[in-house]
């Protein structure tokens, strides 16, 4: 990336970030537009603008730097500048792949997600978005009759990581599941040095930028189509694929 480009966006976000915390909704959403007109495409300007801008004032919040009523009125704002740039997106035919996305069980802050799911749904993945909210058996009856590729499990806060644990856990000991990967993203697990081993999960990404190219880089796994399906239950800065034959770093600090 050429140092103007870097320094356009660089303002660019600056100038976002200002209109975010003022609350002003249309300057925002005019000076996105504006930068998507002059060229910048809209999967850039999610990946570039609106997911550092979400990273930033989730930071700012968890230190105390801004209060409640800034922390709301920047993420709506956020949140609607993602839908807008949802509907500019341009689109790779369907490739036949699929990924479900979800979030762990109280996570407020979906946002993330959500980009993630537009965006590999516009690389030509078929993408159900779920959320947050889902008991594990319900999502593990979901999973069992789709059979995706790719499962991301996305978390910015840490009381979501208890549910993702104890999903990958469930998954893992039913061993119905052997073609489908899980991939955990969030700002959870990119604080949390160790963590995304810890609960063994098969893929790690910062961001969203790296979890499209560990997805790419890392080949799906063939589906076999003669695996026992689950019985009916109840209704629940590098990157890098995780080797079990890796080593793996030690936990050092506790989710913050």
């Amino acid at each position: 990336m050429s140092k103007e480009l870097t320094m356009s966006i660089a303002e660019l976000f600056k100038q976002y970030l200002e209109h975010l915390f003022s609350g002003k909704r249309s300057e925002a959403r005019e000076l996105v537009l504006a930068a998507q007109d002059r060229g910048m495409p809209a999967s850039q300007l999610l990946r570039c603008i609106i997911w550092p801008a979400m990273d930033q004032v989730e930071k700012l919040y968890r230190n105390h730097q801004i209060n409640r009523i800034m922390e709301h009125m920047a993420t709506r704002i956020n949140r609607m500048i993602a839908d807008i740039l949802h509907n500019l997106l341009a689109r790779k035919p369907k490739s036949g792949k699929r990924m479900v996305v979800a979030c762990g069980e109280g996570e407020m802050e979906e946002l993330g997600a959500q980009i993630t799911a537009d965006l590999f749904e516009a690389t030509g993945w078929s993408v159900w978005f779920i959320g947050s909210g889902v008991p594990n058996d319900e999502m593990i009856q979901f999973l069992g009759k789709l059979r995706p590729e790719i499962l991301c499990l996305y978390g910015a806060q840490p009381s979501s990581v208890p549910q993702i644990r104890c999903l990958i856990e469930q998954i893992h000991e039913m061993g119905h599941f052997q073609d489908m990967q899980v991939l955990v993203s969030g700002g959870v697990f990119a604080r949390a040095q160790g963590l995304c081993e810890e609960i063994k999960a098969d893929l790690f990404a910062s961001d969203v930028t790296e979890a499209l190219k560990v997805v790419e880089e890392h080949p799906v796994r063939v589906p076999q189509p003669d695996m026992p399906q689950p019985g009916r239950r109840r209704k629940s800065k590098a990157l890098r694929p995780l080797r079990k034959d890796s080593p793996t770093r030690t936990r050092t600090s506790a989710v913050q």
